[in-house]
């Protein structure tokens, strides 16, 4: 048996739920999410980036991306009823979530924020997300994620 990984606060919220899940870890020193899902052996459009933005309103939303995709902050904006929204600044991640930019998770954030994936996620058996730690990943049926928050699939890829 190999040596027991330390738990993450997303995995022990996983396991209180008693919800299902496969974790990853990887060197942190790799860079986006492509050169993730090459190591761990994933699809990279099944590998979602978790990004927060703003809205004019000054209310935060949370969007998973595809790895290979990127956001199109129209098509955000329109989902969650704002007139624009954009990315918060990287040193605001920390204070807001509790989380560090590579290290970002929907799950376990210090407030739930209305979260949006892109319905590109449907296809998936299961999709992989940070597990809230820089080298940490957890892959994970959307149904399940959906037992533990409330998650909006959605059209927000730029085409």
């Amino acid at each position: 048996m190999g040596k027991k990984q330390d738990k993450t606060n997303v995995m022990r919220i996983l396991d209180q739920k008693s919800v299902s899940y496969d974790d990853y870890t990887y060197d942190d020193s790799l860079q986006g999410a492509v050169e993730v899902a090459n190591a761990l052996g994933q699809d990279v459009a099944a590998l979602f980036k978790t990004l927060v933005t703003v809205g004019r309103s000054g209310a935060h939303c949370v969007f998973m991306v595809p790895g290979d995709g990127e956001l199109d902050l129209k098509k955000a904006a329109k989902a969650a009823g704002e007139k624009a929204l954009e990315m918060i600044p990287q040193k605001a991640l920390l204070p807001l979530t509790g989380y560090v930019h590579g290290g970002c998770s929907p799950i376990g954030m210090k407030k739930q924020f209305p979260t949006f994936i892109d319905a590109s996620a449907e296809q998936f058996e299961t999709i992989c997300f940070s597990a809230g730690r820089v080298g940490r990943q957890v892959r994970m049926r959307l149904e399940d994620l959906r037992k533990v928050m409330p998650v909006t699939a959605v059209d927000v890829v730029k085409e």
